[in-house]
């Protein structure tokens, strides 16, 4: 993988707009969600989801069949 790409699973930017839409459909329905909270539910998605990446890297090393050199 590219160096400067990144999964868009730990983006931010695309965390923080799933939580805009997600905050705009919990406001009709009677739910407020202020851009603070948002923004703090993306922070954890995100960190959330590199420490689960990391497991699974760590779980296909350990599973895999052909050693490194």
């Amino acid at each position: 993988m590219n160096a400067d790409l990144k999964p868009w699973y730990l983006s931010k930017t695309v965390w923080g707009g799933v939580l805009a839409i997600v905050a705009s459909l919990a406001d009709l329905a009677g739910l407020g969600i202020d851009s603070l909270e948002q923004a703090e539910l993306a922070d954890h998605m995100t960190a959330l989801l590199a420490a689960a990446g990391g497991i699974v890297a760590v779980a296909g090393r350990i599973v895999a069949q052909k050693r490194l050199k």
